[in-house]
């Protein structure tokens, strides 16, 4: 791992890195409070046979019920779809900080314009994942998000 990223992302990229070990799409996220991880998830799609098991939605379950989360932050190693971006803004998420946008543009200006904010870290190591991914599983890949 990159000493330069942060905790968080480590953690994000990790749980990318388990998803893909378990078959699955290599995408991963954690929910952060007070400088600690609440849930952690990866995409699942492949794994449990469910489309809407996207990393955030994954992350977002494991950590249960939060009650409030406008004080948490959101990483993810892909910038969120409109399906996870429409789960930041309804569950008041304030800031989403995403590996990398190069692979995926994801729903950035819906977030935003939602009052979100929204990082973008450009990661070599994220955009490296998706791009190695995408090479041998292309079908996969362009199943529903890639298009």
């Amino acid at each position: 791992m990159n000493p330069e990223i942060d905790s968080f992302m480590q953690a994000a990229i990790a749980e990318a890195r388990q998803g893909l070990q378990e078959g699955g799409i290599p995408i991963g996220s954690v929910l952060v409070k007070d400088g600690k991880i609440l849930g952690r998830g990866h995409n699942k799609r492949v794994q449990d046979n469910d489309p809407v098991t996207h990393a955030e939605i994954d992350c977002l379950r494991n950590a249960g019920r939060v009650g409030q989360y406008q004080d948490t932050i959101l990483y993810s190693t892909l910038m969120p779809c409109y399906l996870c971006a429409g789960a930041v803004v309804q569950f008041g998420i304030k800031k989403v900080i995403a590996g990398e946008s190069a692979t995926f543009a994801g729903a950035r200006e819906f977030m935003e314009s939602h009052g979100v904010e929204v990082i973008d870290l450009n990661l070599n190591e994220c955009k490296q994942l998706m791009q190695d991914f995408i090479e041998t599983n292309p079908k996969l890949w362009n199943e529903d998000i890639g298009k």
